[in-house]
């Protein structure tokens, strides 16, 4: 985010850009706010699985045991072939 969220004197928010050196939004409330966060999330979330998505070769040939052991990574590969339906999210770190 290049730019600032400020309080304005009416207690509403507003955002200062460092690219257009203006205000490019105000008298924001809050929820208004996170709104607009959760927006560009989702925009920037769909570039990349648009854009930016590698293939699965690459998490394969990147893999470092610093931070996993190789046996958790060998797991995780495990888990990862299993079909769709019968997966959900985990996060690890």
């Amino acid at each position: 985010m290049a730019g600032f969220i400020a309080r304005q004197p009416n207690g509403l928010l507003c955002r200062h850009s460092n690219v257009t050196d203006c205000i490019t939004d105000y008298n924001m409330t809050e929820e208004d706010y996170i709104a607009m966060c959760m927006e560009n999330a989702k925009a920037e979330a769909c570039a990349v699985i648009k854009n930016n998505v590698l293939p699965f070769s690459e998490i394969e040939s990147s893999f470092v045991d610093n931070n996993m052991t190789q046996e958790r990574f060998g797991q995780i590969l495990m888990e990862m072939q299993q079909p769709k339906e019968c997966s959900c999210w985990k996060k690890i770190f």
